[in-house]
């Protein structure tokens, strides 16, 4: 259980600070992409907000589980081992889930790139943190 809480909570924390500093890069870098969460289906309602910022840590417990349970099969250094988690995570859920949603929801490709970029990222970021903290 601490191979999972402990790396769990680690990479939730910096998968957090990551959202809001990518935040920060597409507000100042891309304000075109911006203006696209201008559109209401992108705001759930003062209730449901704080479920947004929990994403990181869900992402994190979920990855710390599958890292715990299959980190034998994920050769190389550290950084490389991480990077493969980002390969297949990117692979087996998120490249599906941006299939579903640009095939169902009026959002550009641009957006969805994106997604799927940061999807990676987060991927890569917690596999890094996992293979450290959990080798």
């Amino acid at each position: 259980m601490r191979n999972i809480l402990v790396p769990g909570l680690l990479s939730g924390f910096v998968l957090l600070g990551l959202s809001y500093l990518i935040l920060y890069v597409t507000i100042n870098f891309m304000p075109g992409l911006v203006e696209e969460y201008y559109n209401p289906i992108f705001w759930p309602g003062n209730d449901r907000a704080l479920l947004f910022f929990l994403h990181p840590f869900i992402l994190s417990f979920a990855l710390a589980w599958f890292w715990n349970r299959f980190k034998e099969q994920f050769k190389g250094g550290k950084i490389l081992r991480g990077l493969e988690l980002g390969i297949v995570y990117a692979l087996v859920a998120t490249l599906p889930s941006m299939w579903i949603t640009f095939s169902a929801i009026t959002v550009s490709l641009e957006m969805i790139l994106t997604w799927f970029g940061y999807g990676f990222l987060q991927a890569v970021v917690a596999g890094w943190i996992l293979a450290v903290a959990n080798p």
